[in-house]
């Protein structure tokens, strides 16, 4: 039987805008930024699959890192789609700078995403304050060979290109922190459990 989820975690970006590579920031909770999402990750879901895109995580050597093309996310998705790589039934699409993720906020996302999607058939995406985050959404595993037959050059256009669903989603934990005053915000006050709209659309 297919675990029901798997972590893939962006771990590759250049921005160095917070002092160094996000995913190697210190944590409040403890551990390094990337660190805190795999540990969010596996307390959901023991023993899913995890897989880096980018850098090692110093926390976690027993995790070996994919190679990232750096040229962007959506250029870093479709390279991915085509690595060998287990096979849950979904896969949590997660940016390190999302590190306001909790056990119980993560739960609450996946079970609202499997009962929107239960053949895992979709993209379960959020629309939080408006505007669209692919990245913390769930990609149905059956998606990936598609995505990368894809020559999106973003991520919105990714979304566009593969069957999709948005759920109406509020909480700080779908805010990325990659700006000095947000990182200031995010060290003073502790992540927020956030709530999860009851609709749903399709995109295209």
């Amino acid at each position: 039987m297919n675990a029901p989820a798997g972590l893939l975690l962006l771990t590759g970006g250049r921005g160095r805008r917070l002092g160094g590579p996000k995913h190697l920031l210190a944590h409040p909770g403890g551990g390094s930024w990337g660190g805190h999402l795999v540990a969010v990750f596996a307390a959901v879901f023991p023993g899913g699959p995890v897989q880096l895109l980018g850098e090692a995580l110093p926390d976690r050597p027993d995790l070996a890192p994919l190679a990232d093309p750096r040229q962007g996310p959506a250029a870093a998705l479709r390279h991915w789609a085509g690595l060998a790589r287990a096979h849950p039934e979904r896969w949590w699409v997660a940016a390190c700078d999302q590190v306001r993720w909790t056990p119980e906020t993560l739960d609450a996302w996946h079970r609202a995403a499997a009962a929107a999607d239960p053949r895992a058939e979709h993209w379960v995406l959020a629309r939080h304050g408006g505007r669209l985050q692919p990245l913390g959404g769930f990609l149905g595993d059956g998606l990936v060979e598609r995505l990368r037959a894809t020559s999106s050059g973003s991520l919105l256009s990714l979304a566009e290109a593969l069957p999709s669903l948005v759920l109406e989603a509020a909480g700080d934990q779908w805010l990325d922190v990659d700006t000095p005053e947000a990182l200031e915000a995010f060290r003073k006050n502790r992540p927020g459990q956030g709530t999860l709209g009851a609709s749903t659309s399709e995109v295209p």
